[in-house]
């Protein structure tokens, strides 16, 4: 009896590894397609009708009362042919704020909700703006600063006939460890999600930030947005279900603040992890209608996006795997969790840029790759957080202008 229940149980543990393997060698093959495919030359933009577009430029601010004062300043100087006005959504801002705001020449909207979020916010933009006085809408996060003629490339896009433009969004800061481990995040999110895909014909990913619409066709695709804490992952999944493409501009860039501290990084991952939760649920189903009954293998694959585990999740966890495998006798050999570890290094070392291994402090950051583990770890397991408040990522005021100089 003994016997046979030591049996059953080995077998379902060897089922359970089995499975957990197969699913993770999709993560990595996945990982290392579009790693690879990064490094293709995307087909360059034609533009088919030249005039110069009216942009509104919108900022969400929620309670940054000193960043948005000098983002904003420096938005308004930014350089363009045509019309371009800066709009600040105050959310929660102090009225000497709004003041300065308004006596800077920025325009201010005011909102207020119950529950914060920032697609509510958005929403509450584009119906307070007249639509006939904007052809195109970018929005930026209340610490971004436009790099050197994003306005005039993304007219140029709009000219190619996209409704949706993706730029660049890059670190303006990596004094930290993990203000450098982020922003190697950011540049291998990039390249695989928004790069990788843009080149072999598919929609580049959007991001929350550095990115521009129609100025009505984002009106259509805010309706209704409702309280969920990733707004860009759902207008992905309504994008690519009206089947329209998202174009990736890889040389022009948004200057983005990235995360110091272990505190703000386990708090922006607990809202990333549950954004993709809520998408999982939400699209799981949806994703196999969409490719079988109507062939929109986009849909499906923003659904397998979000079946991926978090990478540095994948990290710990196949190194977890790795080192156990030498002590449980069941699931996979040790060979093949080396093989998927060899794998997804594989393509976070094509995925990052070349300029990143020039950066003396980036084996000090690898070296807080475990404590970034455990704050991942930590941020699973508070998800529940962001569906009752607006985790929010806090900004420090830093040195910025109109043009920020970093190479690339």
């Amino acid at each position: 009896m003994k016997t046979a229940t030591m049996f059953v149980i080995g077998l379902l543990l060897d089922i359970l590894l089995f499975t957990a393997g197969a699913f993770l060698l999709f993560n990595c093959c996945y990982l290392l397609f579009f790693s690879v495919a990064g490094h293709f030359k995307a087909k360059p933009l034609q533009e088919l009708l030249k005039k110069d577009r009216r942009f509104c430029i919108l900022i969400p601010a929620y309670r940054e009362n000193e960043v948005v004062l000098e983002t904003s300043k420096a938005a308004l100087n930014h350089s363009y042919a045509g019309k371009a006005d800066v709009f600040v959504i105050a959310d929660g801002l102090e009225p000497e704020t709004i003041a300065k705001l308004k006596g800077n020449g920025v325009g201010v909207i005011e909102v207020a909700f119950e529950k914060s979020t920032k697609g509510k916010a958005l929403s509450a933009a584009l119906h307070a703006l007249p639509e006939n006085q904007y052809d195109i809408a970018a929005i930026l996060d209340v610490d971004n600063i436009m790099g050197a003629n994003f306005l005039q490339e993304v007219n140029k896009a709009f000219g190619a006939g996209y409704k949706v433009v993706q730029a660049h969004r890059t670190a303006k800061n990596m004094e930290t460890a993990f203000a450098l481990l982020d922003a190697c995040n950011e540049e291998i999110n990039n390249h695989i999600y928004r790069k990788g895909h843009y080149a072999i014909g598919m929609s580049s990913a959007l991001i929350g930030s550095g990115m521009a619409f129609g100025f009505t066709y984002l009106k259509e695709l805010l309706q209704d947005i409702g309280e969920t804490v990733g707004e860009d992952k759902e207008l992905d999944f309504r994008i690519v279900k009206d089947q329209e493409k998202i174009a990736y501009l890889d040389k022009v860039y948004v200057y983005d603040e990235k995360i110091e501290n272990a505190s703000v990084f386990t708090q922006q991952r607990t809202r990333w992890i549950a954004a993709q939760v809520e998408f999982l649920k939400k699209y799981a189903a949806e994703g196999v209608v969409q490719l079988f009954k109507f062939g929109n293998y986009e849909f499906f694959n923003k659904v397998l996006q979000a079946f991926l585990v978090p990478r540095i999740l994948l990290i710990g966890v196949l190194g977890v795997c790795f080192l156990s495998s030498f002590v449980v006798p069941a699931g996979p050999s040790p060979a093949f969790w080396a093989v998927l570890l060899l794998m997804l290094s594989a393509a976070l070392f094509i995925a990052l840029p070349g300029r990143f291994y020039r950066n003396r402090k980036l084996w000090e950051a690898i070296l807080h790759l475990p404590y970034a583990f455990f704050c991942m770890v930590k941020a699973l397991l508070q998800i529940n957080k962001a569906k009752s408040s607006f985790l929010s990522t806090p900004h420090k005021v830093k040195a910025v202008s109109s043009e920020v100089n970093v190479q690339h």
